[in-house]
């Protein structure tokens, strides 16, 4: 049965993610319909997407497990929906503040998408299911960039048109979601019992909120839940003052698992040296393609020429897509040279970012986002299926969710230095100049870490030669 429910939540990823109007935000605000200062867009709008979805990250987190997925995918698609209706009709600056957290919740319950298929369909299927729902997103989102770009271009339909887009595709999503099945487990709070019990003594486990498992020769289908079923001792009162007792015990047991998994999982040394750079790369990433339509705007106004920030998205996501599929072709020893590759990429990075500061021209600095696009897609598979060679899938979430809360943390940092009116409010060049600066510390944190690694590994395996 795992055919229908990936049907659906591929369904849903596509319609969410075509957004024709997303590549001309910056130009949407700046325009007529907003009126809102570059000051404003740049220094107090933008960086409460920061600060909402670091806020956000860890309580979603938990709730998505808690919840069992799908009400959090729900609430990412009504969450979305307010977004893009408040984009329509919000006027002034608080407005498009208070929007921008609602973005935060849609970006924060991006956990729950990508985590629910695993709760309906067996292990054996994991790998299809993941490559399906991931190729769903990626094929909505360079739909949107491509038709939004063409209408704008070709047709000369205006940027309020393109909202409107946007929200009915994702008003589509939303009803979409509605019609996947209610998983009965989840990874953590939610464990269908080990025991097997006598079919017709099916009964509503009190400790966990959810059936507990059928006998084997009962075939359910995923999402089954039977809520009529009530405790055999009739005590209802009594059982559900004890499913409350235990279910705060199951939270501290969840924390105190949680806490042992995040222990033996950064134990390992290539474990943590991945999921470092994972942390540093991905916080200056975000910044990067947050304040990207901010600088193209700085270096060529879209009131006075065509722009072409759709083309240049859907060209990076599909060119990034091809780089990934090759990079899972390539055979290295990742273990030795890993270290000194993340460097050379990252100083390439470094690099384009740097052209794309310094240089003011608009096509250089779209084939430059480009080429840094395709460089973080290449080296983020790389370490995710690094880690995922070293871990289950449930502690695959969590380092997932531990790397991208340390990279949230590590942005909100830089927002509040750097962006934040509040705090230094630099212009949008020397913003991107301190960007180039970080990528390029990175890549000689790691160059060093990879020259120390390569001159260890030599001298061991001399001394091993040496004994024998």
């Amino acid at each position: 049965c795992w055919a229908l429910p990936t049907a659906l939540l591929c369904a849903y990823g596509f319609f969410c993610s075509v957004r024709p109007s997303e590549p001309f935000l910056t130009r949407y605000l700046l325009g007529p319909h907003k009126n809102l200062s570059e000051t404003q867009v740049f220094n107090e709008i933008y960086p409460v997407w920061t600060y909402s979805y670091l806020a956000l990250l860890f309580p979603v987190f938990l709730a998505t497990d808690y919840l069992r997925y799908k009400p959090v995918v729900l609430l990412q698609g009504l969450s979305l929906i307010v977004t893009w209706f408040m984009l329509l009709y919000a006027q002034g600056l608080r407005a498009v503040q208070f929007l921008e957290f609602f973005y935060g919740v849609g970006t924060a319950t991006d956990i729950a998408y990508y985590s629910y298929i695993y709760s309906v369909v067996d292990v054996n299927l994991y790998q299809k299911v993941t490559s399906y729902c991931r190729s769903a997103t990626l094929v909505g989102y360079t739909v949107g960039s491509v038709s939004g770009q063409v209408l704008v271009s070709v047709a000369g339909w205006s940027l309020f048109s393109l909202n409107v887009i946007s929200l009915t595709s994702i008003s589509i999503a939303f009803g979409t979601a509605w019609f996947l099945p209610m998983p009965q487990k989840s990874l953590f709070f939610h464990h269908v019992s080990s025991q097997q019990l006598s079919w017709e003594m099916k009964v509503m486990d009190c400790k966990n909120g959810s059936a507990v498992q059928d006998h084997p020769n009962v075939q359910r289908a995923p999402g089954w839940e039977d809520e009529t079923k009530v405790p055999l001792n009739g005590e209802g009162h009594s059982a559900e003052k004890q499913s409350m007792r235990e279910r705060k015990v199951d939270i501290v047991k969840v924390l105190r698992d949680l806490w042992r998994d995040f222990l033996q999982c950064y134990s390992s040394q290539t474990m943590l040296c991945w999921s470092v750079w994972w942390a540093l790369s991905t916080c200056g990433y975000f910044q990067v393609i947050n304040y990207a339509q901010a600088l193209w705007e700085m270096v060529l106004p879209s009131h006075s020429t065509e722009i072409y920030n759709g083309a240049v998205e859907a060209a990076s996501t599909l060119l990034g897509a091809v780089a990934v599929f090759v990079v899972g072709h390539i055979k290295t020893s990742w273990a030795m040279w890993g270290e000194v590759a993340l460097a050379l990429f990252s100083f390439l990075i470094a690099a384009a970012v740097y052209i794309m500061d310094t240089v003011r021209n608009i096509w250089v600095c779209y084939a430059s986002y480009v080429v840094f696009r395709i460089i973080y897609m290449l080296l983020i598979t790389i370490a995710t299926f690094q880690i995922a060679t070293n871990l289950s899938v449930e502690r695959y979430a969590l380092v997932f969710g531990v790397n991208t809360f340390i990279a949230l943390a590590l942005q909100t940092l830089l927002t509040l230095v750097v962006v934040d009116a509040s705090g230094l409010g630099l212009d949008i060049f020397t913003q991107f100049m301190i960007y180039a600066s970080y990528f390029a510390a990175i890549s000689l944190v790691f160059l060093g870490s990879g020259i120390y690694s390569i001159m260890r590994a030599y001298r061991r395996q001399e001394q091993m030669q040496s004994r024998s």
